[in-house]
């Protein structure tokens, strides 16, 4: 690859590769580094993509990219032990174009959004760390890899490496999170036939449900779980502050198999098979934590 760009963006989840694809689109010759396999091999989030903050940047998305259910009602559970009350809003035009929001799998869809990147003219190479920030005279100018060929040089290089981006830290950017700046969510995506899915959330074809999760989902600690619906799966989950984990004594996967067996969602589950299970810290410390890089790391979730 060249030794010199225009900008090096390090990391191709939605915020970083949302930065190359802009910058490809205006004829800036830039790098996008991501240290997974593929864009989204080491991603997580719930799995909830709000349609007009990405019609920004690509319009009409939804017809082409693989988004798994468009969501038409959004729950919340106040949960108990033994009881729990719900309430719901449905709306089926959210099933029709241009929709509202969907559930995506990160897997699927940063693969996707990272080509859109490409197409644009942007240079995606996977399977690279970027180890440090070079420095020449006070000035980033370039970055550190572990491939051979080692050193990538650009005018500007652009951080969006997620919530506990080591290389911002090394510039002094950002400070370690205290573990009541950060929450860690663990989530298990779950196989479960299309139709039954949809029987038992009371879905007509291809619609989807979020279910938000909040009580007893946490067992009392600071934090809120989530039940969403894709094509085949369901994504269930849990965030909670680490603070409070540790406060608690409370393993993470504990806490995920506590909301799983919950007599409130264990029937959403029955007969499903376990197919990922996935854990990240998610920034949870307001404006007084928020670091100098871009991304899920600036400030809160569904921020970037």
């Amino acid at each position: 690859m060249p030794e010199k760009f225009d900008c090096i963006v390090v990391g191709a989840g939605p915020a970083g590769t949302a930065c190359a694809y802009e910058l490809a689109k205006a004829g800036v010759n830039v790098l996008l580094l991501e240290r997974g396999e593929y864009p989204g091999s080491k991603n997580v989030m719930g799995g909830v993509l709000y349609r007009k903050m990405m019609e920004d940047i690509i319009p009409e998305f939804y017809k082409e990219a693989p988004l798994e259910r468009p969501i038409v009602e959004q729950r919340f559970m106040l949960m108990d032990k033994e009881s729990a009350v719900t309430f719901s809003y449905k709306g089926l035009e959210w099933g029709r174009e241009p929709y509202n929001n969907f559930t995506v799998l990160r897997a699927k869809f940063d693969q996707w959004f990272a080509e859109k990147a490409v197409e644009q003219g942007a240079l995606l190479v996977c399977e690279t760390v970027a180890l440090e920030c070079i420095v020449e005279k006070g000035r980033v100018v370039g970055v550190r890899t572990d491939r051979p060929d080692g050193e990538v040089y650009a005018d500007v290089v652009v951080l969006a490496d997620g919530v506990n981006s080591l290389l911002a830290k090394q510039l002094g950017f950002h400070r370690e999170w205290r573990p009541d700046e950060v929450a860690l969510a663990v989530m298990e995506i779950v196989k479960l036939d299309k139709k039954v899915i949809e029987e038992r959330f009371n879905l007509e074809p291809e619609q989807g449900c979020t279910i938000e999760l909040l009580g007893d989902a946490t067992k009392g600690i600071l934090g809120t779980g989530f039940l969403y619906t894709n094509k085949d799966t369901l994504s269930i989950g849990v965030g909670t502050l680490l603070s409070g984990l540790i406060k608690h004594k409370i393993k993470p996967y504990e806490l995920l198999e506590y909301v799983k067996n919950h007599p409130m969602i264990r029937p959403y589950l029955q007969g499903s098979e376990p197919v990922e299970y996935l854990a990240h810290l998610i920034p949870e410390g307001g404006y007084h934590s928020m670091p100098k890089v871009v991304g899920d790391g600036v400030g809160e979730g569904n921020r970037a």
